[in-house]
């Protein structure tokens, strides 16, 4: 049995044409129109609804043919009739349509059928608000009205974020040249067993450039850090070079200081998108369904599923297949549609250039006692021919403190690399011998002793011709008393 469909008043005009057109192409000669209407109504025609075989008679076929003979616009003319009453629901009376307005303001979030379940019950309690109407007018009643359902928004912030989806269009974006937009986001994957043995929920970092839906890096970790994003986008960086700009959720790992100063150190814009508004992230959102529906269902099967098979299945399934089949929505492939495409990339810097980057930058303050600076809890040691810099500016990451930079506060680049304190090192070694600082010129000798500030002072104090405002006392000695 075939579906049912709606169509609309212009195409049961056109179906109408179909049957009666022949004869206004060819118009019949004088006395032989009724046996052509014969004919029309001796044949079958599928119905415009359902597709059944059905036949029309002769008076039908007669009024459409008289009725496009003479009109300027004979599709206009064998168009069906608006009706009068459209838009009118006589049988859901104002008062009950009231009550389903309040209610729908106190329960946005029910279903269309638990909302005249309710309304049901509460006509039973009140008869007078008159004969509740089938479910079928309740719910075309609601939906032309906008009374759709919606989620439940529990935090502030997820009522602002469905406010304004309310208040804004949304529409879908691209950006015009390759590599001018990326799109990074984590997605939770199914559980696997890690080298010591123990099931983890494993985090998929996928970053995609805008313009041509190409996968420009993804990768499995453990967990959703910055320190995970710092090593994921660095590939990305290596293999495809530097991005205008990069999108991305809010998430604690994408806002964290070291990848905010490294986006910026490199100049890449970062973008974030608004909070509970997965939908401006749309392209990274149909990618985990590509990944879902077709990777991680190849993968179902496979017990126990290491991180190491996982990531190596999913560089594969990247490279061979995602990035070479067509994509739908922009009718190519990703990668011929990265070739084909204006490219404003920049080439990657070097990683020691990278990792400078992606730093926190902090003022500390040298200790003068052994040359060392403190950072989280450990100490490092700074060479000595800075030792006469009282206040250092230190780059580190805070995963990672097995070296930190000491950087030049004037331009921002690396100076050397420190590293902690080793007490132990230090105690089986010699101590060198420290380099020269810069001495001062050694003074030349005056005639005077007296410096020339005091020297002004005591002229001026003379000059006043005021006596000292002291009075002597003398020393008498134990000698003179005897």
């Amino acid at each position: 049995m075939s579906r049912k469909k709606e169509i609309s008043i212009s195409d049961w005009a056109q179906f109408r044409f179909s049957v009666i057109g022949a004869l206004l192409a060819r118009p019949p000669d004088k006395g032989e129109l009724r046996a052509e209407l014969e004919k029309l109504a001796e044949r079958q025609y599928r119905h415009p609804i359902d597709g059944s075989w059905v036949s029309f008679g002769l008076s039908s076929i007669e009024r459409w043919y008289y009725r496009a003979l003479n009109a300027a616009d004979p599709i206009e003319a064998l168009g069906r009739k608006i009706r009068s009453d459209m838009g009118q629901h006589s049988a859901l009376s104002a008062e009950l349509f009231e009550v389903l307005r309040n209610q729908y303001r106190q329960y946005p979030h029910w279903s269309y059928r638990l909302h005249v379940d309710n309304l049901a019950a509460l006509v039973s309690l009140n008869p007078e608000l008159g004969k509740l109407p089938s479910y079928a007018t309740v719910l075309r009643r609601m939906q032309e009205q906008g009374l759709t359902k919606k989620r439940l928004a529990k935090s502030p912030g997820q009522q602002r974020a469905q406010q304004r989806l309310e208040q804004r269009e949304v529409r879908s974006f691209e950006a015009e040249y390759a590599n001018s937009l990326w799109h990074l986001d984590f997605h939770v994957g199914r559980r696997i067993v890690d080298v010591n043995g123990k099931w983890q929920s494993p985090k998929v970092l996928c970053i995609l450039d805008d313009r041509s839906r190409l996968c420009c890096h993804i990768q499995w970790y453990l967990n959703e850090t910055a320190e995970s994003l710092y090593h994921g986008l660095s590939q990305a960086f290596f293999k495809r070079g530097l991005p205008r700009s990069l999108m991305s959720d809010n998430g604690a790992a994408m806002l964290a200081t070291e990848i905010q100063n490294g986006l910026l150190r490199l100049g890449i814009t970062h973008e974030t998108t608004l909070a509970y508004s997965p939908y401006q992230n749309g392209k990274q959102e149909a990618f985990w369904g590509q990944l879902e529906g077709r990777l991680m269902a190849m993968l179902s099967r496979v017990e126990p599923l290491s991180l190491e098979f996982l990531n190596r299945a999913t560089q594969a399934w990247v490279e061979q297949e995602y990035n070479r089949s067509l994509h739908s929505e922009i009718a190519s492939s990703p990668l011929n549609r990265l070739l084909e495409s204006p490219d404003v990339s920049r080439p990657c810097p070097e990683s020691q250039h990278l990792r400078l980057s992606f730093t926190v930058k902090e003022v500390r303050s040298q200790r003068r006692s052994d040359g060392t600076v403190q950072i989280r809890g450990v100490r490092f040691e700074i060479p000595s021919r800075f030792r006469h810099f009282n206040r250092l500016d230190i780059g580190y990451q805070s995963w990672d403190l097995s070296l930190a930079h000491l950087i030049d506060k004037r331009d921002g680049k690396l100076l050397t690399t420190v590293f902690p304190q080793d007490k132990v090192k230090n105690a089986n070694q010699q101590r060198r011998a420290l380099q020269a600082l810069p001495q001062a010129p050694e003074a030349k000798n005056e005639s005077s002793p007296i410096p020339p500030l005091l020297r002004k002072i005591l002229s001026d104090y003379a000059a006043t011709g005021l006596p000292p405002a002291y009075l002597p006392k003398d020393e008498i000695s134990k000698e003179d008393l005897q």
